[in-house]
């Protein structure tokens, strides 16, 4: 039983980490343009499974902020609405990827601390 509770204690706390990185990795597709089905497949080849139920507001959800821009291509068979990032949306994520990149260092210094007694 307690097993359990950790196990599924250790889920909840890798659903928050995820949560802090997700948008970071959508915007980071993003610099052309892709469409829902599109980014999925993308970010799983590269080792972040996003659902799609999580990505699609997400999507809805940048662009409603401005960072991204979207257009629908009707010249298909299935017409597919593609996303980008916007003018705002590229210099904001280069300013998520310096903040990032700090992060990752100072939590990298935390986590691989020696304790001195």
């Amino acid at each position: 039983m307690e097993k359990d509770r950790g196990d599924a204690l250790l889920d909840s706390l890798v659903l928050e980490l995820r949560r802090g990185t997700i948008v970071m990795s959508v915007m980071s597709q993003l610099t052309t343009p892709q469409y829902g089905y599109s980014l999925v497949v993308l970010l799983e080849e590269k080792g972040m499974t996003v659902d799609a139920g999580t990505l699609y507001p997400l999507l809805r959800r940048l662009e409603s902020q401005g960072l991204l821009e979207s257009s629908w291509d009707v010249e298909s068979s299935k017409p597919r609405k593609y996303y980008q990032l916007s003018e705002y949306g590229k210099n904001t994520y280069d300013k998520l990827r310096e903040y990032w990149a700090d992060m990752v260092q100072n939590i990298n210094k935390l986590i691989n601390e020696k304790d001195v007694k």
